[in-house]
């Protein structure tokens, strides 16, 4: 029995010793993702998923698959510009993984200081893009920015036709 007391109460000064700044909550603004939508670019206001979608920032072997109509990617946030390869039928078996975009993201980045626990935050200004085919058939058609500012992950920023 004076066990269970003595653990009860070493428990409550602990408990009782964590300040609300040294808990990061989950619904606390992070960084926030860059979200693109994909649509037919012979029906605009038709989404369309790109066949074998993989992305891979410049100059890396590592890279995300993406099997989706809309998807998030990460801006970086010690430079003031991204550069992604945009590859289409990726790993498909008949097809080249030669059939690669790139595109290129400037940006301002604005620090925030969220708290103690989660640090700081970083939001995006002045979203502009430079669409560099890599073969001599790029996929994609036409690249739309709908919001250059990005501080959250409720709509989509760019629109990518293809």
């Amino acid at each position: 029995m004076k066990k269970g007391v003595l653990l009860i109460l070493i428990s409550c000064l602990l408990l009782s010793s964590c300040e609300r700044d040294d808990i990061c909550a989950a619904t606390t603004p992070v960084t926030p993702l860059l979200l693109i939508d994909f649509f037919d670019a012979d029906n605009p206001s038709e989404p369309k998923v790109p066949n074998g979608l993989f992305i891979a920032e410049e100059d890396s072997n590592n890279g995300i698959s993406f099997t989706s109509a809309s998807i998030a990617i990460p801006l970086r946030t010690d430079v003031d510009q991204t550069r992604y390869n945009f590859f289409l039928n990726f790993g498909q078996e008949g097809d080249t993984p030669e059939n690669v975009d790139q595109l290129f993201f400037s940006y301002i980045r604005q620090e925030e200081f969220v708290s103690k626990a989660c640090g700081f935050r970083v939001t995006y200004q002045g979203l502009q893009d430079e669409f560099i085919p890599l073969a001599d058939d790029a996929w994609i058609a036409n690249i739309t920015i709908l919001d250059a500012t990005i501080e959250d992950e409720t709509e989509a920023h760019i629109r990518i036709f293809h």
